[in-house]
């Protein structure tokens, strides 16, 4: 095992959208940072969410102003940062006869376009659904009001790829499959010892300060041996999402009301299908083997079905997939009414700061890796002297305006004319300005390398490998894109199969080792 000699700034465990999101702050404000994933980066719930940049319409409900505000402000801010992963997108709330009244959906609403600042996102409007097209789809005669308002959808894995992306272009060393499996203090300073998994290879780290960002393993990772007796406890909540066959041609998204007081949304999704989701219950077990149940899926398909005049059954389904969200235990009752709001826990056992996270949802990470950094600035380098720099700095591919991104598709296909329209748009949203990076100067598609099927090709699986850390076919295909929807077993398969030939994989694991595999 080998001690390395550099002492860090500040050492992180936990390559989701927390652990990320500090690493990039902290490394912007001049920190040297160490972020090590047990897994591949975003593989926990970081993307296992319904893919919302939102300020979460029924947290007000549960009175949760600060949250709301605070993530209203956080929409539009993201969007701009990232305007090639994150888009705006309008919500269709039919009013539900002996639920919610109309006049409660109404002021909720209008807390929600006036709490956060909205500049740039279109307000609420009243829509008849008689005549509007977005009640086509509903129920005919059931429902005959709603209101439209506005949100964000997101790439959630590739916002936290992309955020590790600008974290390690600032000088953070980012480190997948490392798996944390002792924490001490030793010398003055948190010795950190991790097992890189593919290669064995074991080092220590050290650091002045220390992050527990592990989200559904955040209590595991204080029981490494940190000397932390954490007061805070963490609320295991499983949330399932079904993906089918697209149920509608407009571009609007619907969030259903339910009887037991929960929503569901319907949100297209890649082009040619339909995301729903999400369920809310309590979860015991590894986070790492959670899956959607026939209970979560015949709720979900029941859900939209008190809507939509398509019926839609499990065998519709597509592809599911369930995450565990790390909830600051408050004490409620239910799943539902638990609190979204993240919560530190910073500890200094022997005067060294270990701060641990608690909760927190996507759409305020940001904000949350800016707070985390206030609460360590005393013990850290560079103090506040870039505060606030995350919410003016573009993430890689993103530097471009919000209106901008059709505009990049046309540029790709005159620039690349091998490119087919659906080829171009999907590389324009996956890498945004970086898409031209990706693709060099590379005159024809046979350029381009091996074809694995649904436009993935060889350039951009040795880029994803090269820059983005992905090691498997799973990382390329349902992480760092969502082409597993499009591929056949056998393709993903054969890309498997490729990496493992090519040598790609070695290639990676010695890098990630540092040269030791």
């Amino acid at each position: 095992m080998r001690l390395l000699e550099r002492i860090y700034d500040l050492a992180i465990v936990g390559g989701g959208v927390n652990g990320c999101g500090i690493a990039r702050d902290a490394a912007g404000r001049g920190n040297s940072v160490f972020l090590c994933e047990m897994n591949d980066l975003a593989s926990g719930t970081s993307s296992w969410s319904t893919k919302l940049v939102h300020g979460g319409l029924r947290y007000l409900e549960y009175y949760e102003f600060r949250l709301v505000r605070e993530a209203l402000i956080e929409r539009e801010i993201l969007w701009r940062i990232a305007p090639h992963i994150i888009r705006p997108l309008r919500f269709v709330l039919p009013h539900h006869a002996g639920l919610r009244p109309a006049w409660l959906l109404r002021l909720g609403l209008f807390l929600y376009d006036h709490l956060g600042g909205r500049k740039l996102l279109p307000a609420t409007r009243s829509v008849n659904l008689a005549t509007d097209a977005v009640g086509k789809p509903l129920l005919p005669n059931r429902y005959s009001k709603a209101f439209e308002y506005s949100d964000c959808f997101v790439d959630d894995a590739r916002l936290v790829v992309l955020t590790a992306r600008d974290a390690a272009d600032r000088g953070a060393d980012i480190r997948t499959r490392t798996r944390a499996v002792e924490i001490r203090q030793a010398d003055g300073v948190w010795q950190v010892t991790v097992v890189h998994t593919p290669s064995g290879a074991r080092e220590t780290v050290r650091a002045k300060a220390l992050v527990n960002a592990g989200g559904p393993w955040v209590e595991q990772v204080l029981a490494s041996g940190a000397g932390v007796n954490a007061k805070a406890k963490v609320r295991l909540v499983q949330g399932s999402h079904i993906v089918v066959r697209k149920l509608y041609d407009h571009d609007r998204a619907y969030i259903f009301q339910n009887a037991d007081g929960r929503i569901v949304f319907a949100i297209p999704y890649q082009g040619d299908f339909t995301l729903i989701g999400t369920t809310d219950r309590d979860y015991q077990g590894d986070p790492a083997k959670v899956t959607a149940t026939e209970e979560e899926i015949r709720y979900l398909c029941s859900a939209v079905g008190e809507y939509l005049s398509k019926p839609v059954t499990p065998a519709d389904v597509v592809w599911t997939y369930s995450g565990v969200r790390p909830l600051y235990d408050d004490g409620a009752s239910e799943a539902k009414a638990a609190t979204r709001d993240y919560v530190f826990e910073l500890d200094t056992p022997g005067g060294l700061p270990l701060l641990s996270i608690y909760g927190g949802k996507i759409t305020t990470y940001r904000r949350l890796s800016e707070e985390a950094l206030e609460r360590l600035a005393p013990y850290l380098n560079g103090g506040k002297a870039k505060e606030g720099w995350t919410g003016k700095a573009s993430l890689p591919g993103g530097d471009m305006a919000v209106s901008a991104l059709p505009a990049l598709s046309v540029s790709l296909r005159r620039t690349y004319p091998f490119l087919s329209d659906t080829h171009a748009d999907r590389l324009a949203h996956a890498y945004g300005t970086r898409a031209a990076k990706m693709l060099g100067n590379a005159a024809s598609l046979a350029d381009l390398g091996q074809s694995f099927g649904a436009t993935l090709t060889e350039r951009e699986v040795r880029y994803l490998m090269a820059e983005e850390w992905a090691v498997t076919a799973e990382d390329i295909v349902w992480r760092r894109s969502k082409l597993g929807l499009r591929l056949s077993a056998a393709e993903i398969a054969a890309l498997d199969d490729w990496i493992a030939e090519s040598g790609a994989a070695t290639d990676i694991a010695t890098r990630e080792a540092g040269g030791r595999a």
